[in-house]
């Protein structure tokens, strides 16, 4: 079930190719974002203008999945200014594979304090996702604790991997990809709320804000586990996808974590963080830095990146110290170089 039976606004021209408007250009309403602070529209006048406000990333404190989230996902949202009244809104968790006692997905509770809170702010929400592991989704759903905490959780939940496609041309792709069908559900959002879980990654070192979008790619079209973005290239495909939805809000559920051999096969790390923003490279480059991970030599980052925004000097950072959080997270054995110096 989609937001509506209207024809997604993008579906017959090219996706966004990453590029902003410039600082004197209307932008429409595709590239308008829910935040001030980490707008798009004064990240892109950034490319221009080096004295533009820097993104915007904050850094909470979260040590256990209690009720006190609820109270606190409301209070980062509005110290982001996030503006969806009205909107449709997708609420993007990470849902890959359940194994009981290993943190392998986003927090049901973590989603549903977003959920709840997108709602106060008078949103028009789905929750979606598209596994990439399990061809029965609501089956892992339920056996990841979402139907027991999100009240109606099914009327709620959209399977990105069922759902009705359109095909949408890549411009300047950095993949072999010239186009992905992709689901209605997510063209039709007006701002995509991704909330990963923190964790490393044997491919790419790290998984967040920006991986998380493979679950957005249809399992019903590509089959499982995806295996065209692993032929076109991960990387590559990681910024391809971000680059196609440009209207995006990232929250990480850092508070339970995954080290080693993420992301299924790892170990939990206690992180006791969430991390959000408005611009996905700055979150995820932020959560790389607490983890002991060097962002700058995470490749899918640096070649997103527009305005570096993987220095930490180029993000402003508000709540906690990077410093103050940072927690070393074990890495994949073939990734120890991208350790972070102290």
């Amino acid at each position: 079930m989609s937001f509506s039976p209207e024809q997604p606004r993008h579906s017959s021209i090219a996706p966004h190719n990453g590029h902003m408007p410039s600082c004197g250009q209307k932008i429409g309403r595709r590239e308008l974002l829910a935040g001030a602070a980490g707008s798009l529209a004064l990240a892109g006048c950034s490319l221009h203008n080096p004295n533009a406000p820097k993104p915007l990333v904050s850094i909470t404190r979260a040590t256990a999945y209690t009720q006190d989230l609820y109270d606190t996902v409301r209070r980062i949202f509005a110290e982001h200014r996030l503006e969806v009244r009205g909107k449709r809104v997708l609420v993007k968790p990470n849902l890959v594979e359940f194994d009981a006692g290993v943190p392998i997905n986003t927090h049901p509770l973590v989603v549903n304090a977003v959920y709840d809170a997108l709602l106060a702010l008078g949103a028009k929400v789905r929750i979606a996702e598209g596994p990439g592991h399990r061809r029965n989704t609501l089956e892992l759903a339920e056996a990841a604790g979402f139907f027991d905490i999100v009240p109606r959780f099914e009327d709620a939940f959209t399977d990105l991997n069922l759902d009705d496609v359109a095909k949408m041309r890549l411009r300047h792709p950095e993949s072999r990809l010239a186009s992905l069908f992709m689901p209605r559900t997510a063209l039709q959002a007006d701002l995509i709320v991704s909330v990963p879980k923190m964790k490393t990654h044997h491919w790419v070192g790290a998984t967040l804000g920006m991986k998380n979008f493979f679950g957005l790619v249809p399992g019903g079209v590509y089959g499982w586990p995806k295996n065209v973005l692993h032929w076109a290239g991960i990387t590559e495909c990681i910024v391809d996808l971000h680059r196609m939805f440009p209207n995006t809000f990232t929250l990480v559920d850092g508070i339970t974590g995954m080290q080693g051999n993420g992301p299924i096969q790892g170990q939990a790390k206690e992180a006791g963080v969430i991390v959000a923003g408005a611009d996905a490279v700055a979150v995820d480059a932020t959560c790389c830095r607490i983890m002991g991970i060097d962002p700058e030599r995470v490749v899918y980052l640096t070649l997103a990146a527009n305005a570096r925004q993987t220095e930490d000097a180029r993000v402003q950072v508000i709540g906690e110290r990077i410093a103050a959080v940072r927690s070393d997270f074990d890495l994949p054995p073939s990734f120890g170089w991208l350790r972070l110096r102290r």
